[in-house]
């Protein structure tokens, strides 16, 4: 068997019903899909019974109350028979010819490891779209997720990463992270001298979160998170990393403009301006929407001040807090 198809859940039966479904339509044969799944009661698993005897792939579940997102991933791989595990979010829907464009990239360059953008699907609703550009424009995150230009080397994210069990098995999978395991495990791929690159037309729609609210606290996650790969791997941080929370600082700083009229604040105050206008028109452009152009505005906003607070609050916690560990994620 060449992919074994793996996904971590926990509840969310729409969701994870409707990532199951999206695989019925590969137009590829004998593959597998294994779910991790965590969901408190076992209440998930008597949902997605209809799946174990569809004719399109082999379906597996490994159950175990509160199962965390790296150990439902290793679990997972533990029962995988495929010569590439692919790691995939169950928040995401697979495009009928994903795994046939993995497959024709990989008879070209064979990686060990690779990861495939995500992107909105036409369907989505306004604040998915708007969320799904500012989690991918080279504007907001450098395109560091798996955009053809991209600000620094490139690690495979969980929502869509391919790797071989060999190299997989070397570098003992996904370690005790709970959030930013997958570009942890990146890096120990690259460091261990696994070629490691981005198959382009290997993209997935990422549903992502519903409310502002969630992307908010979702993103202080991510952020948190940099700072414990920082502490293991003090190498990768880059600049990239620290726009988050410089951005943040400008906006308080472009705040104190308004509130003042001092000059050095009120120049903050137009840079911060002129980067609001600059997501707009290059949303609007990508999306051609006006409404999804405002709202990349709001959920790009909403992103960097969640990252950065996060980035800064975990940062917190290791330097004058004493915490070993960092924030608990």
């Amino acid at each position: 068997m060449k992919f074994s198809l793996i996904a971590p859940t926990f509840g969310r039966p729409e969701e994870v019903t409707e990532f199951l479904e999206s695989l019925l339509s590969q137009n590829y044969s004998q593959f597998e899909v294994i779910l991790g799944d965590g969901t408190p009661g076992d209440t998930l698993r008597p949902q997605l019974e209809r799946f174990k005897n569809n004719s399109t792939y082999t379906f597996k579940v490994v159950y175990e109350e509160y199962l965390p997102v790296s150990d439902a991933r290793n679990r997972a791989a533990e029962i995988a028979q495929g010569e590439y595990y692919i790691f995939l979010d169950s928040d995401c829907i697979i495009p009928a010819e994903y795994l046939n464009k993995v497959e024709t990239y990989l008879q070209k360059e064979d990686l060990d490891a690779f990861g495939g953008p995500d992107m909105a699907h036409k369907d989505f609703t306004v604040l998915q779209k708007a969320i799904s550009y500012s989690m991918t424009s080279l504007f907001t995150t450098g395109g560091i997720r798996g955009q053809k230009k991209h600000v620094g080397p490139y690690h495979p994210r969980g929502f869509n990463m391919g790797i071989k069990k060999t190299a997989f098995e070397a570098v003992s999978g996904y370690s005790e992270f709970r959030c930013g395991e997958d570009i942890e495990l990146s890096i120990r791929l690259i460091k261990a001298g696994f070629k490691v690159g981005l198959i382009p037309e290997a993209y997935v729609y990422h549903k992502r979160r519903t409310s502002l609210k969630k992307f908010f606290k979702q993103v202080f996650r991510f952020g948190a998170a940099r700072i414990n790969i920082w502490k293991r791997h003090p190498e990768e941080m880059r600049a990239v990393h620290l726009f988050p929370f410089v951005f943040s600082l400008g906006l308080v700083l472009s705040l104190l403009g308004v509130l003042t009229g001092a000059y050095v604040f009120t120049v903050a105050s137009l840079l911060v301006v002129l980067y609001a206008v600059l997501i707009f028109v290059d949303s609007l452009l990508r999306n051609k929407s006006l409404s999804v152009g405002v709202y990349s505005v709001i959920t790009s906003f909403t992103m960097l001040l969640g990252y950065g607070w996060g980035f800064f609050r975990n940062w917190w916690a290791y330097s004058f807090e004493r915490k070993k560990g960092g924030l608990k994620l």
